[in-house]
């Protein structure tokens, strides 16, 4: 079975602070999909072998609205 990431597909929710002025971060998706303008419509078996991240993880880019700070996190696929 192929696992999945659960914030991908809207199983959860992830909220983080952010850590210069404590607002909410806001999810922008895995941050693969930001690499150049073709990267979101490669396979994520492609993209994991860029992102040299493990198998079971999914990282995303959190961003703050009001100063703009960015944090990447790893999901842990399901």
């Amino acid at each position: 079975m192929e696992l999945i990431c659960p914030l991908c597909n809207g199983l959860i929710e992830y909220n983080i602070e952010c850590r210069l002025c404590n607002e909410k971060m806001e999810d922008k998706g895995r941050i693969a999909d930001y690499y150049d303008n073709y990267s979101s419509y490669l396979d994520m078996n492609i993209t994991e072998l860029i992102d040299k991240v493990e198998y079971d993880k999914c990282v995303h880019l959190f961003v703050c609205s009001n100063c703009n700070n960015d944090k990447r996190i790893a999901i842990d696929k399901i």
